[in-house]
Parts: C-alpha cells; sequence; structure tokens
C-alpha cells in the first residue's frame, strides 16, 4: 500500500531471446530504476501447458535468471524471485479459490484461445483453468499497484481487479469498522486527521477525484500506522469496508517491433530467433541467411522494403540515415540484400556483446545467480506473509 510496486512474471522456457528482450525484459530493465519492481519466475505457471516434462523446468529457470541478469536487471534495484520458493502464492491461490465463480474463469480469452492453439495437449486440467487466478494471487500477494502487460494480456489484469473487489467487499466489512477507522484517523494527528476528514467529504459528496488522489497521498505519507489501519483508512476513504487487497493498474507496453528471421513472430518454436547469448558467428550466419523480398531473385531486381523481413529489423536497429540508404538502395537495385544486412548485423551483435559479458560471471560463478534468488525469495516473502497475515485475520483464519 506505501510503495507503487510493480510486479510481473516470466514462465522459465530456457534461453531468451531478442523478441524477450524487444517485448518486456528491455522495459523491466527501464522500470527497475523508476518503481520498487518485483521480477519472478513462474514455474509454476509453466506446469500448466508442460506438467508431464520436469525434467526441463529446472535448466529453463536457471537459464532464463541469467538472461535477465545479462540483460541489464540489476538485484540490487529490483527483487528477482521464483514463484514456487515463496509458498504463499500457492496459499493466497487456494483462499481466493473459494470465493472466485467458475463463469470468470471461463470467460477468459485467453482459455479458449490457448486451448485451440494447443490442441495437442491434454489442458483439461483445474491448473489449466484456474492459471489466471494463480496469476492475481501473484500479483494481490504483493500489493502491487502496476503490472507491464501488452494490449493480450489486459483481460487478466482486469481479472485480478474484480477478484480484488468482490473479495474486500467480502471480507473487508469487518465488526466495528466504522469505529475502527475513526479511531485509525486520530492516529494521523488532528491537523492531518481534520485534512483526510474534509477530502473524505468532497470525495463522497462531490465526487472529487482530486480530493481522493489528496487523501491516498497523505495516508501513504504516514509512517506511524500499521498496514490493518491504513486498509480501514483507504477503504473508509472510498466508503467501502476494509481494502484488504489492491486493484492493480495496467502499465501498457508496446508490443514489440521485433519479428523473427521469417518475418513471423520469433519464436523458438518457429526457429527463428536468436537467443541473447548466442556467439557472434552463429549471429551474422542467421542474419546473413535470412530471407528477404522474394522479387529480388537477382542482384539487378529491384525490392520492396515492405515485403522483407530485413526492413522490420531496420525499422529497430537503424538510424534514419541509414534506413533511408536501405530504402533508397533496395527499391533501386543500388544495394544488394547482403549489403543491406550489414548495418543490421553489426547493431544487433552490438547490442549482444555487453549481455554475453554480464552473463559470463554467473556461468563461471553459479552461486552467484543461487545467492541473488535466495536473496531476492526472502525479501519477497516477507511482503507475502505481510498481506497472508491480514487476509487470514479478515476471513476469521488466524486463530491458534
Amino acid at each position: 500500500m506505501v510503495e507503487e510496486r510493480v510486479v510481473s512474471g516470466m514462465r522459465p522456457t530456457g534461453a531468451l531471446h531478442l523478441g524477450h528482450y524487444h517485448g518486456a525484459i528491455k522495459n523491466w530493465v527501464r522500470l527497475q530504476s523508476e518503481y520498487p519492481c518485483l521480477y519472478f519466475v513462474a514455474d509454476w505457471h509453466a506446469l500448466t501447458t508442460h506438467y508431464d516434462e520436469p525434467e526441463v523446468i529446472e535448466r529453463h529457470v536457471w537459464d532464463m535468471v541469467i538472461d535477465w541478469l545479462a540483460a541489464g536487471i540489476d538485484p540490487s534495484q529490483a527483487v528477482l524471485f521464483i514463484q514456487s520458493r515463496i509458498p504463499e502464492h500457492a496459499e493466497l491461490h487456494t483462499l481466493l479459490s473459494m470465493i472466485t465463480p467458475l463463469g470468470w474463469l471461463e470467460r477468459v480469452p485467453t482459455y479458449k484461445d490457448q486451448q485451440e492453439k494447443l490442441a495437442d495437449r491434454d489442458l483439461a486440467t483445474y491448473g489449466f483453468l484456474g492459471y489466471p487466478l494463480l496469476q492475481s494471487a501473484d500479483v494481490l500477494i504483493y500489493r502491487a499497484k502496476y503490472v507491464p502487460v501488452g494490449e493480450d494480456q489486459v483481460p487478466h489484469i482486469e481479472f485480478m481487479r474484480e477478484i480484488a473487489r468482490r473479495f474486500n467487499h467480502v471480507y473487508g466489512r469487518e465488526p466495528g469498522f466504522e469505529e475502527k477507522a475513526k479511531a485509525a484517523a486520530k492516529k494521523l494527528g488532528s491537523r492531518k486527521a481534520k485534512l483526510y476528514s474534509e477530502l473524505r467529504t468532497r470525495f463522497q459528496e462531490q465526487g472529487d477525484s482530486a480530493a481522493v488522489e489528496s487523501a491516498r497521498a497523505l495516508l501513504e505519507e504516514q509512517q506511524n500506522l500499521s498496514v490493518a489501519d491504513r486498509e480501514r483508512l483507504f477503504g473508509y476513504l472510498e466508503g467501502g469496508g476494509r481494502m484488504i487487497l489492491v486493484e492493480p493498474e495496467v502499465m501498457l507496453t508496446e508490443s514489440s517491433k521485433l519479428p523473427g528471421l521469417d518475418g513471423q513472430k520469433m519464436s523458438k518454436s518457429y526457429d527463428n530467433a536468436i537467443a541473447l547469448r548466442e556467439d557472434p558467428e552463429t549471429v551474422r550466419k542467421k542474419l546473413r541467411t535470412m530471407p528477404t523480398d522474394p522479387a529480388r531473385i537477382r542482384r539487378s531486381d529491384p525490392g520492396d522494403p515492405a515485403k522483407c523481413p530485413v526492413w522490420q529489423l531496420h525499422l529497430v536497429y537503424s538510424d534514419d540515415k541509414t534506413r533511408a540508404w536501405a530504402d533508397k538502395g533496395c527499391r533501386s537495385a543500388g544495394i544488394g540484400c547482403l549489403e543491406c544486412k550489414e548495418p543490421v548485423i553489426a547493431s544487433v551483435l552490438a547490442e549482444l556483446a555487453p549481455m554475453r559479458e554480464r552473463a559470463q560471471k554467473y556461468l563461471d560463478d553459479p552461486t552467484l545467480v543461487r545467492n541473488i534468488v535466495a536473496d531476492g525469495c526472502e525479501k519477497a516473502r516477507r511482503l507475502a506473509q505481510e498481506t497472508m497475515r491480514e487476509v487470514r485475520e479478515a476471513m476469521g483464519l488466524n486463530y491458534a
């Protein structure tokens, strides 16, 4: 509640590629210097579709964490942890499942989409149906303010908001709530308590959104309030009950503009990806042999950049001058396809070089990675345990 936390996770699918970097990791690197960030390996989520391949998960987990570190995620700025090391995620998921209508899960858009896309797998499991609820627990347990996602994941964040709203409605109406909220307000001190009361009245009587934002800011500054009292005052402010779980907001990220080597979405399954730690010679070979405009059969044939996968890489990696050179040279047949690829090859290699360098120390000494994750798990678990104490109390489960 006090911090505007950002929480995001990624399923461990092994070594990451440039599509992952431009689609998510590059944004994570930027966010870590702007917000308190928690980034987790969603290894339980990997089991929703690959429960019959447990032998690959451990290797994929550590490969992915090394790639995060190589790409610039800084453990001194962001908390890195593994989902399954924090059992409170599973506990909150179980408790939320008691109040979640089945129809809410069945209507999540990606549920049927994924069933169709992964028709070769047996996905008639509760784990697959319920993964949006586990995803909700992953975020709600840290009282996250923001979740960075692409357009396709927005329905999942709305689902999280509905779950938090339902939980707060059912369990936020504790006996004597108003009296406890008023007692909590007195702890602000007379001047701030009066200001809180005035802002609450302006919001509830006039719908003044600026007033509610000012009141929230006032509460977030207070160091002498317990978590429970702060939650009561947030709920009392908006005319409801105690706000135990925070409704996270979407932090919309641009979808990756980086295609695969064949122009399709970059994916290991399409065999069109460049891994973040791939050796320079392999990267150079992949880029030199990638397909171009099919109309350019001979060196002298003019082409159309819009029909060439290489042009899509120029849009990401080249400056205006280089793009103008490539566009003109392609259309006039003034340059050949290999010549057109050279600036892209140079830029991709320049981007990957520091990643390989950063990764090497972790490859040389794997205990460094283990220690970073152990430290992150400890920090994450403290936050998760704090939330679960409040959840258990609200649900009447804090008896001895």
